[in-house]
């Protein structure tokens, strides 16, 4: 059976003025309490339970978490747990307190809770409460399971937001990890359930709900389109099934003059590493190097629902690298989409040869900005760890602005150098430029310039260089190890500017 969808969000979040009384508390498992670790010891008593919470908040430091916790006499035994956050720090900060925060309220497996943020003035605590709602919504995915018999398990079902005097927009917060989950989903399937037909399926179905257009590059019209790069490595694949998948969306109402942002996704749905065979190690969880074409199709589905005023196209590069009589070798020379020749040095630099002809063909199409998601080298990972991601760009001038963006985010990402002397270590004597380099460091430079010769010059361009992916205890709000790392980011990128054209602009 093929796999579909992750369950639509069963988290229900409900605003309410009103201040935690004794009938909203009746109705709920457990109450969080957020003030600030500034909030003076006279103010604690006015809390839920504040006499009690002010003596057990003496015996802890003010970073625990959480800061006190006691449950009321009520018919329901309501838990009462408070958490102090500090407004100045950083999103990446407050989203993991709020993943902590989240977590020790889910022990109590509660299926109605509250939010009661107090003490914070209205930008902080609009901040806060979006932060806490990301959180909670990400701890209440459940990923695939194939076990014969799953337990029946209390799961959260509301949130009631309480003391809130002005409604708050968590539309595109809610969405956006939504999308978040789809993004873990389909990053966690094994890759004999997520093959390249039933990946073709659900993009078909998943862009059928939202209203956009779906077409598919078979391996027969990248033929056709002299896209030899990614032929490379779909020629070691038993099926035929591989190719690009294309997805449009195109805002209603508008002429279609505008050019479209281009979002791209390496989809390797399982990397042998081909002939230059992987050890058992690094292949084991190699079904989730398509994470990149998981992200752009996040992202895309995301800015679909949002409704965007800017057409949106998302290109998956989907295929597998397998280990057959018929795979790529070392010093093959492949002809690629935009003409450029390339040496081949390494099977295991699969990712880089598809997104070269994708890229190229997105760039046919003369795209406002293109925005690629890729696993593609360890050595990104190396460098940053799996805490941050790596980006790039043809437009370096606007380094700072994808770092600022990060840390509005939370989902932090550092830019590298693209000096074209790095040029000298990918030099052919028998193509236009090898794949990579056979030995050296630098390698997540080293694919960045590969690839920035498949987009012209005059298409602004960013590539991003999952290294973030995957962290094992969860990173920021995403509780999983499996992160799907790309899409809050380049949502509140694109939101923040407004369209791609102004993001391109500011770049």
């Amino acid at each position: 059976m093929e796999p579909g969808a992750p369950p639509k969000p069963t988290l229900r979040v409900v605003q309410s003025k009103h201040r935690p009384a004794r009938d909203a508390l009746d109705k709920l498992d457990h109450l969080l309490v957020v003030v600030p670790s500034s909030l003076s010891p006279d103010r604690w008593p006015s809390l839920p339970a504040g006499k009690q919470l002010t003596a057990l908040a003496a015996h802890t430091k003010v970073g625990a978490v959480p800061r006190a916790q006691t449950r009321l006499t009520n018919r329901r035994a309501t838990a009462v747990s408070v958490i102090s956050f500090d407004p100045r720090e950083q999103a990446f900060k407050q989203l993991t307190r709020a993943r902590r925060s989240v977590a020790n309220m889910l022990r109590d497996r509660p299926t109605s809770a509250g939010l009661y943020v107090v003490g914070f003035d209205s930008v902080a605590q609009e901040k806060l409460i979006e932060a806490l709602v990301i959180a909670a919504s990400a701890a209440v995915y459940e990923g695939p399971s194939y076990k014969s018999a799953r337990p029946r398990k209390r799961r959260l079902r509301q949130l009631r937001i309480l003391g809130v005097n002005d409604r708050l927009d968590l539309n595109a917060a809610l969405v956006t990890q939504s999308n978040n989950d789809l993004a873990r989903w389909l990053t966690a399937l094994p890759a004999n359930k997520l093959t390249a037909s039933a990946y073709k399926a659900l993009a078909k179905e998943l862009a059928r709900r939202h209203g956009c257009q779906y077409a598919f590059l078979s391996e027969k019209r990248l033929e056709e389109l002299s896209a030899g790069a990614f032929l490379a490595v779909s020629q070691g694949n038993k099926g035929k099934d591989a190719g690009i998948i294309k997805l449009a969306y195109r805002p209603p109402g508008k002429s279609g003059q505008a050019k479209p942002l281009a979002l791209v996704g390496k989809g390797i749905l399982f990397d042998t590493g081909g002939t230059n065979l992987k050890p058992f190690k690094s292949m084991l969880d190699m079904h989730t190097d398509m994470g990149g074409s998981a992200v752009a199709l996040s992202v895309f589905l995301t800015l679909a629902e949002l409704r965007v005023p800017y057409p949106v196209d998302a290109w998956l590069a989907i295929t597998e690298n397998r280990i057959s009589a018929t795979a790529y070798k070392s010093q093959d020379v492949i002809t690629a989409a935009n003409g450029k020749t390339i040496q081949v040095i390494h099977t295991d630099a699969e990712g880089r040869m598809v997104l070269a002809d994708t890229l190229a063909l997105a760039a046919r199409e003369n795209p406002e900005l293109i925005i690629d998601f890729a696993t593609l080298t360890g050595s990104c990972v190396g460098a940053l760890t799996e805490r941050y991601s790596g980006v790039f760009s043809n437009r370096t001038t606007g380094y700072e602005h994808l770092v600022r963006a990060g840390i509005a985010s939370g989902e932090r990402v550092w830019p590298f150098p693209m000096d074209d002397d790095y040029d000298d270590a990918l030099s052919s004597e028998v193509a236009d430029i090898k794949q990579c380099a056979a030995a050296g460091s630098g390698d997540h430079i080293l694919a960045a310039r590969f690839l920035s010769r498949f987009v012209p010059d005059q298409v602004p361009w960013v590539h991003m260089d999952l290294s973030a992916s995957g962290h094992q205890g969860g990173l920021g709000a995403i509780p999983t190890e499996i992160t799907g790392f790309g899409v809050h980011y380049t949502v509140r990128l694109l939101l923040a500017a407004g369209s791609a054209a102004a993001l391109a602009a500011q770049l």
